[in-house]
């Protein structure tokens, strides 16, 4: 889907008007700008660009309707603030869904992350930017035609199925299933742990293990990750480690991500980074990222840049 600048802004005066009769509808939005020097591994060496990472702007809310059940919704688009994108398509789809809450847990209609994409949690610290695990793994998907369930929470523990319908004759339906354990922004608790599987979603059947928790000030984090393509049953393994340290305005990141295809073709990324931040909406970074491809050319990227949320 393709929509305009004028669409937008039409979508946003539309909501605001209606807001006082809808129920609490919340504009919410991130900037993410980075000048990086990326060298993308095709022969031809580095390059300076400025770069939009996943930049958006998104309405969501809802209304009681009683009875302790809530509808609530969300439409997400994602801008791209660089002023670059291809064939016009500046502005794209992100999550945009429509559910009900209650005692009986959360129910999703329409495009969404799957249960295994949400799984991850925080454990990604580089997630949007060049270092984002979707660059050596498979199942970060945002799929459309989807209904997701969430269970509501026992004992810490919550259940999450996303169904994506086949929306063809000729097509495939597919389930995304997870577990999740405690709280992925660790606030509730100092431990996250997250098992999740992938049935033909997108091509690939995936398994996902995550953990994450606090100690001595550090928050460190795990993934062990597998993933099988249906059409000829090749297979990936991988691990994911990352760290992170604050103290003062500053917080200093590192992670590895390994991913092992079958036949010997070992891949892997490492990435070094730093956050400061100005405000609590704000703040400045830099990190640098390199990519050791045993049957590809190896690639780099090192970049400093701003985000802004709202």
């Amino acid at each position: 889907m393709k929509l305009s600048y004028s669409t937008i802004a039409a979508a946003l005066l539309s909501t605001l008007s209606v807001s006082a009769l809808a129920g609490d509808i919340v504009i919410y939005g991130k900037a993410n700008l980075t000048a990086q020097s990326s060298d993308d591994g095709n022969g031809k060496g580095s390059y300076t660009e400025i770069k939009s990472n996943a930049s958006r702007i998104g309405f969501k809310g809802g209304q009681d309707l009683g009875n302790g059940l809530e509808v609530i919704f969300k439409a997400e688009f994602q801008v791209d603030l660089d002023g670059d994108s291809d064939k016009g398509d500046s502005i794209t789809d992100r999550n945009q869904y429509l559910g009900l809450k209650g005692n009986f847990g959360t129910v999703l209609l329409g495009k969404n992350d799957t249960v295994l994409k949400q799984s991850q949690g925080k454990v990604d610290l580089f997630s949007d930017l060049n270092a984002d695990i979707k660059k050596l793994w498979k199942g970060e998907n945002r799929m459309s035609d989807t209904i997701t369930y969430k269970s509501p929470k026992f004992n810490g523990l919550q259940v999450g199925v996303t169904y994506i319908a086949e929306d063809a004759v000729d097509a495939e339906d597919a389930t995304s299933i997870a577990i999740f354990y405690g709280d992925k922004k660790l606030k509730k608790s100092k431990f996250y742990a997250a098992f999740a599987v992938d049935s033909e979603v997108n091509g690939y059947d995936t398994t996902r293990l995550t953990i994450q928790s606090k100690l001595a000030g550090f928050t460190l984090g795990a993934i062990v990750h597998k993933q099988e393509k249906v059409s000829d049953g090749s297979e990936v393994d991988g691990f994911l480690v990352s760290a992170k340290y604050s103290f003062d305005k500053i917080t200093v990141k590192a992670q590895l991500q390994t991913a092992e295809h079958d036949g010997g073709d070992d891949r892997s990324g490492m990435t070094l980074g730093a956050d400061y931040k100005l405000a609590k909406s704000t703040k400045v970074f830099a990190y640098f990222t390199t990519f050791d491809m045993d049957s590809e050319e190896d690639k780099d990227y090192l970049a400093v840049g701003m985000e802004y949320k709202f």
